[in-house]
């Protein structure tokens, strides 16, 4: 008889070694299922496409200056991660050595996200205990999902909730890993973003197909529509979903330091919640975006011990985050991280200043929050061509006018009259690039 004690298989009658057996008791076998063989196939990302279009403009218009507003790098369109910091976390890679590391990150690491980026008072039971170092946000996101899954309803095939136009890999990260995926409702002129109304009917459309829900995401400020929502009504919404028996609330806060007002601020966020409820919240937040880190791959998630502890098992046996990603953010954050995010998040700042001017001269209707993202609507012009969607739009701006923004109808059907545009770049190249866009938007009616 085969039994589990301890997570660790036992025998009181060992099989024959001839014999095939299974690596975990009946009771604990995976269910067959062929859902795998019905999955829509997961497309690539088609971010690249518009660039490779600009790349012709550039040769048919040799001398002439052309224009990326399609992706939001800040460590290629803005200086990046300062060397210094590079240079910090290369000699605290050499005091650490080449050895394995803890798969939750390093005492030193989580300390550092506690105590010198959040800055956590007394009081709110939150420590190192409580976070867990990933390998770039959507390295975070993943391992979310999974323990929403698992430690929410326990069930495949419940539903993740995102927005009515999301980033693209909020539509694929929860389906490739066995959830599914509902658009919240949302209007238009709202930046469709959430109600209390929208999320409670999320929760009855799952119902009606035998569902629940794991998690709803809430990002702000957000990508792609660059719509940001105050601390309170981010709490306000995360209440109203648990309440409607949401198991987590996904905070994904990649966005927050590029703002020219105030980070999230967990000493004031976390006590809107009752500890109950803190136990269902995921934060996740990292260096991608405002320290220009992307290709350090750190971010961290600040969740309840339960989550930290059944992702830390599995990452055990899968892969861990490198010591040098998180040698990178322990010297940001030592060095004071609105200091060392200074060189991503002031030009950026500065550009949506101009930015906003600009559109709001010529009466452009455009979502500009905070982050790097505008949200561009562009129905008239396509319009003025009988163009389905925008992408057709995008395609024409880079071959003939090379300027690349993204269509919106790349996240989703119902951004297809808008164009997300990039200005995380210093404010000269974004207002030049937004003056191009508009030259070129104006040529098609």
């Amino acid at each position: 008889m085969t039994k589990l004690a301890n997570n660790r298989i036992t025998t009181s009658a060992l099989p024959s070694s001839e014999e095939p057996v299974y690596a975990v008791p009946s009771a604990n076998l995976v269910p067959v299922s062929d859902h795998l063989s019905r999955m829509l196939p997961i497309p690539a990302s088609r971010m690249f496409i518009l660039k490779n279009s600009v790349k012709a403009y550039q040769v048919a218009n040799p001398g002439m200056p052309a224009y990326d507003a399609s992706q939001g790098d800040g460590g290629a369109s803005l200086p990046g991660t300062p060397p210094e910091i590079l240079e910090q976390a290369a000699r605290l890679q050499i005091d650490q050595g080449t050895a394995y590391i803890m798969p939750a990150g390093t005492d030193a690491y989580r300390r550092s996200v506690i105590e010198q980026y959040w800055k956590l008072g007394p009081g709110l039971n939150m420590g190192p205990a409580n976070v867990l170092a990933a390998s770039g946000g959507r390295d975070a996101l993943n391992k979310a999902y999974e323990a929403a899954l698992h430690l929410g309803h326990g069930r495949a095939g419940d539903a993740v909730v995102i927005s009515r136009v999301p980033w693209l890999c909020y539509n694929w990260g929860p389906y490739m890993l066995g959830a599914n995926v509902i658009l919240a409702p949302g209007l238009e002129q709202d930046g469709w973003s959430y109600t209390e109304d929208s999320i409670t009917a999320s929760v009855k459309f799952a119902a009606q197909s035998g569902r629940k829900i794991a998690a709803i995401i809430i990002t702000s400020p957000d990508n792609p529509t660059g719509q940001t929502l105050t601390p309170q009504r981010q709490a306000a919404l995360a209440k109203a979903a648990l309440k409607a028996g949401i198991a987590y609330v996904i905070f994904d806060w990649m966005y927050h330091y590029v703002t020219d007002e105030s980070p999230m601020d967990l000493n004031t966020f976390l006590p809107q919640f009752t500890p109950n409820e803190r136990e269902r919240i995921i934060i996740i937040d990292g260096i991608t975006k405002s320290l220009g880190g992307s290709n350090i791959r750190n971010a961290h998630l600040l969740a309840s011990k339960d989550v930290v502890d059944f992702n830390a098992a599995r990452m055990s046996h899968m892969a861990v985050p490198t010591f040098y990603s998180m040698a990178v953010a322990m010297a940001a954050y030592a060095m004071g991280y609105e200091n060392a995010s200074r060189t991503i998040v002031e030009p950026t700042n500065a550009s949506r200043v101009l930015l906003k001017s600009f559109f709001d001269e010529i009466g452009m209707d455009v979502l500009m929050g905070k982050g790097y993202y505008a949200f561009i609507n562009i129905s008239r012009f396509l319009n003025g061509r009988g163009w389905g969607d925008s992408e057709q739009a995008a395609e024409y701006l880079a071959t003939h006018y090379g300027v690349a923004v993204v269509p919106g109808s790349f996240f989703s059907p119902f951004g297809r009259n808008w164009v997300r545009f990039s200005y995380a770049t210093p404010p000269s190249y974004t207002l030049s690039a937004a003056r191009r866009l508009v030259e070129g938007l104006a040529s098609l009616v």
